[in-house]
């Protein structure tokens, strides 16, 4: 291979390039619009890299492909809530495969960053606030994705926990927090699943951004967990070709760097740099080297031959994964709606007579029909022109009265409180449907509801009592309405089968059994950094967040300050009762939990049983062990067994750059949630260095 056929492979470019606007010239006219093209090798077999989005599901980024579509899945959150990692591997294949059939061989997916902040504007897009869900969920995506043929990813290492001023925010984390937290998430998914590549962050870490951060890239990820694929950035965050010193492979969207920061790094400073002898030839070939790995390790070099794809199958798995996701937070006894009812049912608010809500940026799906609605936003910024509130055609009023026939359902869109609250007067049950739209590149000041909806509910349920609430939210809110309501049920996004999996659910079809991956804080003073970082400030302006808080994110924050959130991690209801019993504990490496679940109720349903360590060797330590998601008929028992990752009851240790078990008695708890246990015990662990 020459070298200038080893520089074509370091820096991807956007066929369309929206930046001057037009056709980028440097791309074939045959390549699809795209997030990035890196051309191949003809004469040594190495194909070209055509790359998409593909958070939740093939996105048409600007519209570049006129009428192309794709399966629009759930948002991040809801696959968390499932606590299924392999309906997150059938999901993963699922997009895997509708890339394929579209002519591209690597997916932008695998967002994993752990939710510090509940007003992240792209947390909808993520997994949970938890390293072990996250890693389990988001590792198995990669896996499915990969497994027909298709290069994948993990993104965004690390610590990209906030949209305000992202290419201007510095991290600031003690390194061995970090290890036991956000990395640690990407280091149990690197190890499951072996991506093709790992995508870095904007935002600097101690000072250093994240594509040219050393200790990060080539000290830890390549270093210590001997890593083997390529390191790309995100779009528009290299500046400088010293990146590739510090363990950058391969820059993305090159023009966006260009208008950034007005270079292109990866292009001519790079060759420039290695003519010169800064680049040593040894790194310019590791870069290369380990791009051709993973495109051989994933089979991505062999021709694509993709069966036709099945467009029902898949709508039908995106409604899977919006039943198994959704949360019933609360439910007094309205809930289910009986199916033969003939009550007058107000539909309120949320556009519900026309479909549901999805997030907008790079992760937004055009789905299957097209949007049913779309509402410009705006704002300021480069990111203001995605801004858009986008609908999918799945409207949840239309949805129930299909599984209620008999039901008189009416309909009022909320813009008048006084409105929708006589209508509400005037019917048996109220369903208000509150939603909030979230997006890449901006964050949330606060965590009310948007448009004046918390008045709006707190009008409806003072009008009729018998009051539900649907939310379609990428975030927890704030719920001053709470107790004035029957029941809630958290939808997230739920993609493009969302008001039907909503319409079940409500009526009883589906039994939810969906449990929260992230903490819904009862005010956002309980959490670590009450303001916004850098709220306030222009566009541009560096931004320093300081994580406190360290290794203790969500749930282990709320343990560690004795705060009693709204909803707690790992809380959901169901229609049915699951008892837990029997708890066994033994320990040697690591520690074992048996225990068993027992369906109390009158109806099939699934549970989430979760194991959390609650105390190491004298010190008050919460952590998500293990989980299991399981199905039982009603009186079915099943005995289950969880064993921790040691990690999960150690430290890390940065002077012997190991993990330390300290010597000690470790207490684990059985529970329903993060602060709903059932059962405890302990084990006697013996002290040990282990690990990387």
């Amino acid at each position: 291979m020459t070298d200038q056929e080893r520089y074509s492979l370091l820096y991807s470019l956007m066929p369309l390039d929206w930046t001057r606007g037009g056709r980028e010239e440097r791309v074939p006219a045959d390549v699809p619009a795209s997030a990035g093209y890196v051309p191949g090798v003809i004469r040594l077999g190495v194909p070209a890299l055509k790359m998409t989005d593909a958070s939740l599901g093939v996105t048409n980024p600007r519209g570049g492909r006129p009428g192309d579509t794709a399966t629009a899945l759930p948002a991040g959150l809801a696959l968390g809530a499932t606590f299924n990692p392999q309906l997150a591997r059938e999901a993963g294949a699922m997009v895997g495969r509708e890339a394929q059939a579209k002519g591209f061989n690597l997916l932008l997916g695998g967002g994993m960053n752990l939710v510090r902040d509940p007003r992240n504007g792209r947390n909808f897009e993520y997994i949970s606030e938890d390293p072990l869900l996250t890693a389990r969920i988001a590792g198995e995506t990669v896996i499915g994705t990969q497994s027909v043929g298709v290069l994948s990813m993990v993104k965004h290492l690390s610590l990209n926990a906030n949209e305000t001023n992202r290419h201007w925010l510095n991290a600031q984390i003690d390194p061995a927090a970090h290890r036991e937290s956000d990395l640690l998430a990407f280091q149990m998914a690197i190890e499951k699943s072996q991506p093709a590549s790992v995508m870095c962050a904007y935002n600097k870490i101690n000072d250093q951004y994240a594509c040219g951060n050393d200790s990060l890239l080539n000290g830890v990820l390549k270093g210590a967990w001997g890593y083997k694929g390529w390191v790309m950035s995100d779009w528009g965050a290299v500046q400088d070709w010293s990146y590739a010193l510090r363990g950058l492979d391969q820059e993305s969207g090159a023009q966006l760097d260009r208008m950034a920061w007005g270079n292109e790094a990866f292009n001519g400073p790079l060759q420039t740099a290695h003519g010169k002898g800064d680049l040593p030839q040894e790194r310019l070939s590791d870069m290369v080297r380990r791009i051709l790995r993973s495109i051989y390790a994933v089979g991505a070099d062999k021709p694509a031959q993709p069966a036709p794809l099945d467009v029902a199958g898949h709508h039908q798995l995106a409604l899977e994964v919006a039943r198994q996701g959704m949360v019933l937070l609360k439910n007094d006894g309205v809930l289910p709606l009986a199916a033969d009812s003939e009550a007058r049912i107000a539909v309120i608010g949320g556009l519900a007579d026309t479909g549901v809500l999805t997030g907008a940026g790079s992760s937004m799906v055009t789905p299957t029909g097209g949007f049913s609605a779309v509402i410009p936003v705006g704002g300021e910024g480069i990111m203001a022109g995605s801004r858009k509130q986008g609908y999918l055609p799945s409207a949840p009023k239309v949805e129930l009265q299909k599984l209620m026939p008999r039901a008189k359902v009416a309909y009022d869109p909320g813009a008048f409180a006084a409105d929708a609250a006589e209508l509400a007067r005037r019917s048996d049950l109220v369903i208000v449907f509150a939603n909030r739209f979230e997006s890449e590149g901006f964050d949330s000041p606060d965590l009310s509801l948007p448009y004046g909806q918390d008045a709006l509910i707190d009008a409806v349920a003072k009008a009729n009592p018998n009051t539900i609430v649907v939310l379609q939210t990428g975030n927890p809110v704030a719920m001053p309405w709470h107790d004035k309501v029957r029941a809630i049920l958290e939808a997230w996004y739920p993609g493009q089968a969302g008001g039907q999996a909503i319409a079940e659910v409500l009526a009883g079809k589906s039994n939810p059994s969906g449990r929260l991956p992230i903490t819904f804080p009862a005010d956002i003073a309980q959490t670590p950094r009450p303001e916004l970082p850098g709220f306030g400030t222009d566009f541009g302006t560096p931004v320093t967040v300081k994580y406190d808080e360290g290794a203790e994110v969500g749930y282990r924050w709320f343990a560690r300050q004795g705060h009693e959130p709204l909803y707690a991690f790992g809380h959901g209801l169901s229609y049915t009762r699951f008892d837990y019993g029997d708890l066994a504990l033994s320990a040697g490496e690591t520690l074992t939990a048996s225990f068993t679940v027992t369906n109390t109720g009158k109806r099939q349903g699934a549970d989430v049983p979760q194991l959390y360590l609650i105390e190491a060797a004298g010190e008050k330590r919460v952590r998500l062990l293990g989980f299991e998601r399981i199905e039982l008929k009603p009186g079915e028992s099943r005995r289950v067994t969880v064993s921790a990752d040691p990690r999960l009851l150690a430290r890390f240790d940065l002077a012997a750059q190991q993990w330390r078990i300290e010597s000690g008695t470790y207490r684990v708890a059985l529970g329903r949630s993060a602060s709903a246990f059932t059962q405890a015990g302990e084990v006697r662990l013996p002290e040990r260095l282990f690990g990387n």
